[in-house]
């Protein structure tokens, strides 16, 4: 049988897909994309009322360069397991530091919110906001490329490094663009990053945003790949700095204030702190991480530098950083917003249980477009409505108390991987993990069935990690022998 997200991944995600446009009744486009952000139970209707001889269509349209993908074969796979509801879906609107906002998806600053036109299509394609790119006093100056991405195994923007900095537009430009966001889109957020040079520039810049009808903000103390010294995450790893320069704004402005802090230290809870005493109503966290890549395509005139990483690889140190904070006792009554990663609905999800009342999303945007907004949305409310959930609000913060030190963790039980042999291909690669790389636990011989040898299994589930069909899964949890 087919793996549907296997197909999917093959799929080009054109814009204004042949596929689609030879389907007379449905939309195979649509479809393959709620499978492939992990939407699939939303993604058969889409297909609702496709025929037989539209998905062949769709099939002989399609334009990728090895092989038709195989949407008739996807679809009946989807039309065997249940679909989500449409009708009573629960509303994901939530406050932010006494905001409201219709979801919690906001466009992080960066190259996805540079000018109006940008935003205010991401606004009409539901994004509830926007962390519009930073604006400064500087010159800024770019450099060519400025991107370079990390792939594994054919996936490309696995990680993505970027050197852009901060706006180039002339600063009162962003604000008129700012305070023509507000007033063409009342119900959106909209936040000013910025980032002074001196106490002078900070609640200038501050005031300018609060005089732009900005709903809030940032303070970009986190930038890694700045020209000067003593800017972005130079900032950031100094505590008393970000302490000074968040008092200077929030005596300033009456709007939220919100401290973006960086990744490139090793507690994130000293500079926090310094932002919460000085009276912070929110923390951004993270940006990227200062990192290398030595792709000579992303040389600019045969020099390197090192400057910021993003994408789905930070993600797990991003969280890392929130559920540090969020742990902390003398920071629980501020909130977060969480970014680093969030690719799809179920990334967005792990933020919210750590604590986090939005998240902002830009590697994501910059690789499949604005249109991820629709998966992202319809995703988290089918999760909610599952589970019974009414209102967002319900899951912040829900996953907080499972988190325990590494010493109190659970050292007299585990569990075995278990085996579905109906699923099991034989591929071995399970038995090759085991035997290099594990405890030589599983066996596999000529019938290339593989079988684990419970005297030596010590349940670390490197097997199920590596099975490419997803055939191990979990045993019962029992004492140890």
């Amino acid at each position: 049988m087919i793996h549907i997200h296997e197909e999917a991944a093959r799929c080009l995600l054109c814009e204004n897909a042949p596929c689609t446009k030879a389907c007379k009744n449905g939309d195979p486009a649509r479809f393959i994309r709620a499978i492939r952000f992990e939407n699939e139970k939303n993604a058969g209707r889409w297909l609702t009322n496709a025929t037989e001889a539209d998905l062949q269509a769709a099939e002989e349209a399609c334009i990728h360069y090895d092989k038709p993908l195989r949407i008739r074969e996807m679809a009946q796979v989807v039309k065997q397991h249940p679909q989500a509801p449409t009708t009573d879906l629960p509303s994901l609107g939530i406050t932010f530091c006494g905001i409201p906002c219709e979801n919690p998806f906001f466009l992080a600053s960066s190259a996805v919110c540079t000018n109006y036109e940008m935003v205010a299509n991401a606004f009409k394609a539901g994004w509830a906001g926007v962390f519009y790119k930073t604006i400064c006093k500087m010159d800024i100056r770019e450099v060519s490329p400025r991107f370079d991405a990390v792939g594994k195994e054919r996936t490309p923007f696995i990680g993505f490094r970027n050197m852009e900095q901060l706006s180039e537009n002339p600063y009162t430009e962003d604000f008129e663009i700012l305070a023509r966001l507000k007033r063409d889109f009342p119900t959106k957020v909209v936040v000013a990053s910025i980032m002074g040079q001196i106490e002078e520039e900070w609640i200038e810049l501050a005031k300018l945003a609060e005089q732009a009808g900005c709903d809030a903000v940032e303070l970009n103390f986190s930038c890694p790949q700045m020209r000067l010294t003593g800017l972005g995450s130079d900032v950031g790893q100094n505590p008393e700095l970000v302490t000074f320069y968040t008092a200077y704004v929030k005596r300033n402005v009456k709007i939220p204030v919100i401290p973006k802090m960086t990744p490139n230290i090793t507690n994130i809870n000293n500079p926090a702190m310094g932002a919460y005493f000085a009276g912070a109503d929110a923390i951004s966290a993270i940006n990227t991480i200062k990192s290398v890549t030595m792709s000579p395509q992303a040389m600019v005139n045969g020099k390197k530098t090192t400057s910021g990483y993003s994408g789905r690889a930070v993600k797990p140190i991003a969280l890392r950083f929130i559920h540090d904070m969020a742990q902390n006792p003398i920071m629980k009554d501020i909130e977060f917003s969480g970014i680093g990663g969030i690719e799809n609905w179920t990334d967005a999800l792990e933020f919210i249980q750590l604590g986090c009342r939005n998240v902002q999303v830009c590697t994501a945007v910059m690789q499949y477009g604005n249109r991820i907004i629709d998966d992202l949305v319809s995703g988290l409310q089918t999760y909610l409505k599952e589970r019974g959930i009414e209102h967002l609000e319900e899951v912040v913060g829900e996953q907080l108390p499972c988190f325990v030190l590494p010493a109190d963790l659970d050292r007299d039980t585990m569990v075995y991987p278990k085996i579905d042999r109906e699923k099991c291909m034989g591929c071995g690669r399970c038995y090759l993990s085991c035997r290099d790389g594990g405890h030589q636990a599983i066996t596999f011989g000529d019938d290339r069935k593989p079988r684990i040898v419970g005297t030596k299994c010590v349940g670390c589930h490197l097997c199920r990690l590596v099975c490419p069909t997803g055939a191990i899964g979990l045993a019962k949890r029992i004492a140890k022998r």
